[in-house]
Formats: structure tokens, C-alpha cells, sequence
């Protein structure tokens, strides 16, 4: 534990996510007990890591709170272990309670074909569409533990008293159905979770089960309500370290994916499938892991590019999607 802040402190913990490799967890001194923020993923490491932080640095307090940012499995991992072993209520917003409790829930014998059909359209091959078949489904219900089926719901603008300081639920999209950050201004403190990175974009993705989002229209729309916020606003980040220079940070993350945008409407003078357009926005290798994620924010900005009505997408005998330039499509017609 690392105290950034009077009263608050900052837990960083290891998680097997290539690229990432850690997330930071917050402790919220809060009268006689201790608010969190963040549960962590569900690992045997994180719980004893948990267990060695109670034993050694709360004073002697309890926690008598958990809020989750998001419903992110290295966010709520460990939220249904936490709550029993102290007896404390989950605080989240609806929309992630909700996705998180409903996929932890989503047990099946086999992968639903309406999902493979789903990633047959983006593109993939068989031999990745046997590799989802056999890898990539049901992966969130072993990620967390039991999401408990009753929970504190925050919103938008709501007040959340933690220690006598007043801090301030600002929900962003895109990213997640609802994210909560929290924002301090007494302490000048800002919990943005996934929302805002310092040195990575969030993820921003599409998946079956809502093939035809827009989640990158409802990040984008989203930035602005941090602008608001006092220019030298720490920020403590999921990922990466705290950073001032929040202003800069959100102009970043709109010109990196205005950029993508532009980039697909280059490349897409033909039309391609959404694994075609994969090189144009990621120069790395993507392995079996990476490519459905991957693929998943190309479809991202694809959708917004067909809403916006500058690209349009075409369903062939093949049975894939292809995007194309709409200006490029009408003289191709």
C-alpha cells in the first residue's frame, strides 16, 4: 500500500494479461473501516495478496465497502469473495452489474452458433473459428468469483460520502456499459478505472452479443465530461501510474481513435472484412489470444464509420461482412 493521498492508497496487483500485466486497486480510509475500489481478477495470488494487505496494513479496520469501477473481470474478479468475507455490500451502477452478474450467469454445453457465426462474418478462418470454439467462450464466469445477486446501485451525479469527503460518480461509455469514475475535489483526485489511460487507449470493442453497437460513438461522447475537472487533477488510472494532465490526456485518446478512423476509410477503397482491416490499425503480431479482441475494436470504429454514413457494409454470398469507402462503393455501383 502506497499512500498518494491523504487517506487514500494506492494497491497494485498482477494480472495475466499480456500488455498489461498489473492493475491498480484503491483503499479509501473511511472512519472507522475502509472503502475499495476495485476487486482485482479472480486468482489464487490476488486473494492471498488481499489477505496479506488485511492482516498487515488496515489498522485494524474493516472494510464495510466495495465499489467496482466496471464489471471487467480484473475489476470485479474478486468482488463475490470480498463481500462474504466481510459482509459488505457491492456498489456499481446498474448497466454493470447487470453484464457482469448476467455473463457469470451464461453457462452452455456448447459455443452458441450464432457467436461462431458471428466471427465467420468478421472473417476468421476455420481453423481460428475452431480455436474460438474450443478457447474463447464462457472465459468471464471462470474469471470472477459469484457476482452477488444483490448489490448498492450508484448513478450519474450521485454523492458518495467516503471519510467526510465528497466524491462524485461521473459515469462514462464505451469502454463498458456505465463505468463509474470517482471524483474527489477536495483532495483534487480523480478514480478514472478504464476510462482514462495515460499511456494506452481502452479497449473498445464489439462482440455477439450486440453485434451492431457503437461503443466507440459513446466513448468519444464521453471525454468531454471530463474536461470540466480542474487541469492538475491527479489521476489515478486501472492501468499504468497516476499522471496529471488530464486535458491533454482526453484530447490524446479523441485524436488517436479520430486517426483510426481515418486510417480505415484510407484502406477500405475496396471492400474488406473487418480481419482484412486488422494490419491497418495494429503493427504488433496478434496471436490466437489478441486477434478477437483486436478484431473486436476494428469492428468498433467500423460501426461508427457505417452510422456516421461514410463507410458501408455489404453481407457477400461468402457470407462475410465487407466495408467499403462510400464514395468508393457508389462509383464501384
Amino acid at each position: 500500500m502506497r499512500e498518494v493521498a491523504p487517506g487514500v492508497f494506492w494497491v497494485r496487483m498482477p494480472i495475466p494479461i499480456p500488455g498489461l500485466e498489473f492493475i491498480n486497486l484503491w483503499l479509501l480510509r473511511d472512519g472507522d473501516g475502509w472503502t475499495m475500489v476495485d476487486s482485482g481478477l479472480r486468482t489464487r495470488q490476488i486473494r492471498d495478496l488481499w489477505e496479506q494487505v488485511f492482516a498487515t496494513s488496515l489498522e485494524g479496520r474493516p472494510v464495510n465497502r466495495l465499489i467496482c469501477t466496471h464489471f471487467h473481470p480484473d475489476h470485479l474478479g474478486q468482488a463475490g469473495w470480498l463481500c462474504q468475507r466481510w459482509g459488505i455490500e457491492l456498489w456499481m451502477t446498474l448497466g454493470e452489474w447487470s453484464f457482469g452478474r448476467m455473463l457469470s450467469l451464461d453457462q452452455v454445453d456448447a459455443v452458441p452458433e450464432d457467436a461462431v457465426t458471428f466471427y465467420q462474418r468478421v472473417g476468421f478462418d476455420q481453423q481460428h473459428l475452431d480455436y474460438y470454439r474450443n478457447h474463447r467462450f464462457d472465459n468471464f464466469r471462470r474469471a470472477v468469483s459469484e457476482v452477488p445477486r444483490a448489490f448498492r446501485r450508484v448513478s450519474d451525479g450521485d454523492r458518495i460520502e467516503i471519510d467526510g469527503k465528497e466524491w462524485r460518480v461521473i459515469v462514462g461509455r464505451g469502454h463498458s456499459p456505465e463505468h463509474a469514475c470517482l471524483y474527489c475535489a477536495e483532495l483534487g483526485l480523480l478514480i478514472s478505472g478504464d476510462q482514462v489511460l495515460p499511456r494506452i487507449s481502452p479497449h473498445i470493442g464489439v462482440y455477439p452479443t450486440e453485434p451492431e453497437a457503437d461503443p466507440l460513438r459513446q466513448y468519444l461522447d464521453s471525454l468531454p465530461l471530463f474536461r470540466p475537472l480542474p487541469a492538475d487533477t491527479l489521476v489515478l488510472p486501472a492501468h499504468n501510474d497516476p499522471f496529471r494532465g488530464l486535458h491533454q490526456r482526453v484530447a490524446a485518446l479523441a485524436e488517436h481513435h479520430d486517426k483510426r478512423l481515418n486510417d480505415l476509410l484510407v484502406a477500405c477503397g475496396e471492400p474488406r472484412t473487418a480481419v482484412e482491416v486488422l494490419p491497418v490499425l495494429f503493427r504488433r503480431v496478434l496471436d490466437e489470444k489478441s486477434i478477437f479482441m483486436a478484431a473486436g475494436e476494428a469492428l468498433a470504429h467500423l460501426n461508427y464509420l457505417v452510422a456516421e454514413g461514410r463507410m458501408v457494409r455489404s453481407l457477400g454470398a461468402d457470407g462475410l461482412h465487407r466495408y467499403q469507402r462510400r464514395e468508393a462503393a457508389a462509383d464501384a455501383a
